[in-house]
């Protein structure tokens, strides 16, 4: 199947003639009804573009029941929904394709929306059926047609939405499911109706029949140990709801994976992981903007926490293309520990200082042009903190400068931990740029 454009106005060439784009994907088809133009001009003439009710109603039918058919048959990605009445967007299996179109053009061009209803007929798979109480098997060819692995997690899905444990296995040719509904989902259903309209218990005292068939054992638990088990009881109280985490990230975003913060939790408290295809010959290394690709790559990724810990705006290393000379001469050093980088800081040389005696409110000195290595950020993994990390860093930086520690000039503003960490290594004072 190939991308088709599809005209539903005469003049095909005006800007606003409605249109339906086809467009292919691996496993199913979108289906874009474009009324754009057509929506723009109804609004320049004092007229609402938003669709009828009736119609919106029906594209929902169609959208849920297409996206499940999709699901269904083993795909596992998600959908964007679009409730913009200039684009009415359908994913629908491939199979589907000829007949979503014509159901388009009537409910567009006819007002006659129930094709639309017929269609999500047809799409709507028995879900309800599948997920009624009782132990049972479902038998491929019979009851569903797609693989049972596939048709077990689709099940999986269906259920956790519905608040039910679906006690299912599957086999070569079918699928065990018995679902049941636990005290606390009942519960919660029941305390807030509004939340679940249309919800209704099917499972509480629902009794096997003396004829029901019995699953084959294959091993596991013998026993239901919450079977008869009395609802744990809840009690409302004050508890913190801070979002923020230490690292610099959300506890939780709702479009992001938890995943998403654990690993960089990870990364922030223990360090980032040495990658297999270095060959780190020494506990300490010094990247510049003319190493392989591969290292400055991983002092980006690193750089990259501390931009979050600390919500600065930029990156504080962005060589990341080809190999280039710098004439400041910017360089990262990274330290290794337990097969984690733990430790960071990037550096420059420059001139133009200032003298500071680290005294609170208390002025620059006059300028110096000497040349000398500039600190622009210190970072080191949360569990190694306040071990001497960061002075080792410092004095790193100095000896591959040859100087002393007090000669290294720091980036302003300096943040609180730098500043005792300068106080710990220069008390006397430090140079500022």
């Amino acid at each position: 199947m190939t991308e088709r454009t599809t005209c539903l106005d005469p003049d095909p060439c005006d800007w606003r003639s409605r249109k339906i784009h086809v467009r292919p994907h691996r496993r199913y088809a979108t289906i874009e009804l474009d009324r754009d133009g057509y929506a723009d001009t109804a609004k320049a003439r004092g007229h609402a573009p938003e669709l009828p009710t009736t119609y919106r109603n029906a594209v929902g039918r169609v959208r849920n029941a297409s996206i499940d058919r999709i699901w269904y048959d083993d795909y596992q990605g998600n959908f964007f929904e679009n409730d913009d009445p200039s684009w009415v967007t359908l994913s629908v299996p491939f199979t589907h394709v000829e007949a979503t179109i014509e159901t388009l053009r009537a409910a567009e061009l006819d007002h006659d929306y129930s094709r639309l209803h017929a269609l999500a007929d047809r799409l709507e798979l028995p879900v309800d059926a599948w997920l009624a109480p009782g132990e049972r098997e479902l038998v491929r060819g019979v009851d569903f047609d797609t693989t049972p692995n596939a048709f077990l997690r689709f099940l999986r899905g269906k259920a956790k939405k519905c608040g039910v444990r679906l006690n299912g296995r599957a086999t070569v040719g079918s699928v065990w499911v018995r679902p049941t509904l636990s005290p606390f989902h009942k519960q919660l259903r029941e305390q807030f109706p509004k939340r679940y309209p249309g919800w209704v218990d099917r499972w509480t005292g629902y009794i096997e029949p003396e004829d029901a068939p019995i699953r084959p054992w294959v091993g596991g638990r013998s026993q239901e140990f919450s079977y008869g088990a009395t609802p744990v009881q809840f009690r409302a109280v004050e508890a913190p709801n801070g979002n923020d985490c230490p690292c610099g990230m959300k506890l939780h975003e709702p479009w992001e994976d938890d995943r998403t913060h654990t690993d960089h939790h990870t990364a922030w408290a223990l360090g980032v992981r040495v990658p297999k295809n270095l060959m780190w010959l020494e506990d300490l290394a010094v990247v510049t903007s003319q190493s392989p690709i591969a290292w400055r790559k991983l002092a980006h990724q690193i750089a990259r926490i501390p931009q979050r810990e600390n919500r600065y705006d930029f990156n504080s290393w962005a060589h990341l293309g080809e190999p280039e000379a710098t004439p400041d001469n910017v360089r990262a050093y990274l330290l290794k520990a337990n097969e984690r980088v733990i430790g960071f800081l990037n550096a420059h040389d420059t001139e133009q200082h200032r003298g500071w005696d680290l005294a609170d409110k208390s002025q620059y000195g006059d300028e110096d042009d000497t040349l000398r290595p500039r600190i622009g950020l210190v970072w080191v993994a949360d569990v190694y903190r306040r071990q001497g990390v960061g002075a080792m860093l410092v004095r790193a930086l100095a000896d591959d400068f040859g100087c002393q520690v007090r000669d290294v000039s720091w980036s302003t503003p300096i943040s609180d931990a730098g500043l005792r960490l300068a106080r710990r290594l220069s008390p006397e004072g430090i140079w500022i740029s």
